[in-house]
Order: structure tokens, then sequence, then C-alpha cells
């Protein structure tokens, strides 16, 4: 594993993969992995859980596809009161039940941990938007205020190439290909920050979880599959409703969010002008996330 040499690191970075004295030591340095707990739902799913920050009001926070809690956590960073991060079932440390799942399965994931913590507010990302937009569909009136970042999929199965990606990824983990991985993860990236440390800080720690927690085989089907199955239910949600996206990424297309946005019937739509947006305008995601679920009603 010390031979992993993608990308080509940049001056003052690391010159091998995994830990040791070659760490980056410039750039922005990724969030160290806090103590996490396994808590058991009511469906019998032990899951991973991280909270953090005092009082009211609470907000669960769903990661996107081979994420997690050390990824979601800057996304909360400056909203007030309690913060509920968690891992899906087949991610982290949370079981992996028999598959195929779907997005009823992460739903259900969702709502349990929000129902444990007392959360109000829920924010998803990517994947974790999907599984939050069925959970609203089923229930209209669960949270009070809704965040979908960068929403992936909606009522329509995804296009063939983002399939290909999702299941190139997942074959690399199970193989145990790093630079495979890495290729994989680097979609996520603007060209133009590739390479540069903070990226690499960034690569290295999902690799790290990856390589080390693995990816369940099951989250393969999830590719063929879409939260609802119209946009009918959607029209019922009761709550205020922040949806971003960003112009010109594939795998999170902006039509997505755009008829979610329409869907949801006291929805804000903000779309970025280029994607990359946690790279190239993090500033401005963290104020616009935080500053609708701290807005007093």
């Amino acid at each position: 594993m010390r031979d992993f040499r993608w990308p080509p690191p940049p001056d003052g970075g690391p010159r091998t993969y995994g830990p040791g004295p070659s760490a980056p030591r410039s750039g922005r340095p990724t969030l160290p992995e806090p103590e996490t707990e396994l808590v058991t739902t009511p469906h019998g799913v032990r899951l991973e859980r991280l909270i953090t920050g005092t009082g009211t009001p609470t907000t669960v926070f769903a990661h996107g596809l081979a994420s997690g809690i050390a990824v979601t956590r800057p996304m909360g960073s400056a909203v007030d009161g309690r913060k509920v991060f968690f891992q899906f079932r087949g991610h982290g440390r949370s079981d992996s039940p028999p598959g195929p799942w779907s997005y009823a399965d992460l739903a259900r994931d969702l709502r349990a941990v929000a129902d444990l913590s007392g959360a109000t507010r829920a924010v998803g990302i990517s994947l974790g938007a999907g599984a939050l937009t069925r959970l609203v569909a089923d229930n209209p009136d669960r949270f009070e205020r809704l965040v979908f970042f960068l929403p992936a999929v909606l009522d329509l199965p995804r296009p063939a190439a983002v399939k290909a990606r999702l299941a190139a990824l997942a074959t690399a983990i199970e193989a145990g290909d790093v630079a495979a991985v890495a290729d994989a993860i680097s979609v996520e990236f603007p060209p133009t920050l590739r390479g540069t440390p903070a990226v690499w800080a960034y690569l290295r720690q999902r690799i790290d979880q990856l390589m080390r927690d693995g990816l369940a085989g099951d989250l393969a089907s999830l590719a063929d599959r879409h939260p609802v199955a119209d946009l009918t239910p959607l029209h019922s949600v009761t709550a205020r409703a922040l949806v971003i996206a960003c112009a010109g990424d594939e795998v999170h297309p902006v039509a997505v969010a755009e008829r979610l946005a329409q869907a949801l019937p006291n929805a804000t739509l903000h779309v970025y002008d280029r994607p990359g947006v946690v790279w190239t305008d993090r500033t401005d995601l963290r104020a616009r996330i935080s500053g609708f679920l701290n807005a007093p009603e």
C-alpha cells in the first residue's frame, strides 16, 4: 500500500500512500475522525452515529455514496444546535443486512436516526438526498426544514454513464485497487484542483476509510433504483426546503434539482455556475446551508 503514487503529489505533499512522515504539510487539513457509536434501530440495523453540538434545534445529516461522517461534518460546521451524523447501511461500521437494497431501506435508516435523536431538520447529500426524498414522500410532515445538496436521482433511472462510474468504484474497492478507487473518486474534483495539497489530503482520507471499512456490494444495486415512482407525494411536504445544484455536474444533473424544487411546495433552488462547489465555493456553500437552517421561523 505504501507505493501508491496517484495523483502526482504536489510540492511539499505526500510521496506515498498511507500514514507516515510524508503526510500533507500544506493545504486544508481534513477533520480528524472522532469516536463514534453504534446505535440499534427499531428495524434491527445497527448504524454508526456521531452527535456534535448542543441545544436546539437538532439536524440530521445524510451522506453520499461511498462517503460518510468525516466528509459530511463540514456541512454542519456553522449550523446551530445539535448535529447528528451517521453512516448508512453498508458504509463504515454500520451493518450490511442482506440485499438488494432500495431507497426505502435508506429512508428507513435515516428516519430511525432522526427519530432516535429528535431531529426536526435534515440535510441530504447526493445519495442522502435521495433517501431524504423518499422519507418525506412517505412522511410529508416529518421535518420542519430540509436541505437537498446535489440530488442525483428522483423518479427516473440514472444515465448509463453514471451507473458505470458507480460500478467501477464498487469493483475497485472490492479488488483493493487503490489507484482505481482514486480514479473513480477523482471525478468529484474540478480538473484545475486535482493534485493540489488540499485535494490530496481529502483523497487520502476517503481512500483510507474505504480501504479500511470497504463498501457493501449490495450498494451497487442502488444504481438501478430511484427514490420515488412519481412526484405527487412530494406535493404534500410541509417543510421549507433548500435545493442546491451545480451546473455541469453530470453525476448530479441540474434537471433533477429543478424538478425536485418544483415538486416541493415550499422550496428554493440555488444553482452554482460550475461543478465542484465544495472546492470552489466552500465558504458560500456553508453560509448558504447554515443561513437557511439558522434563520428564524
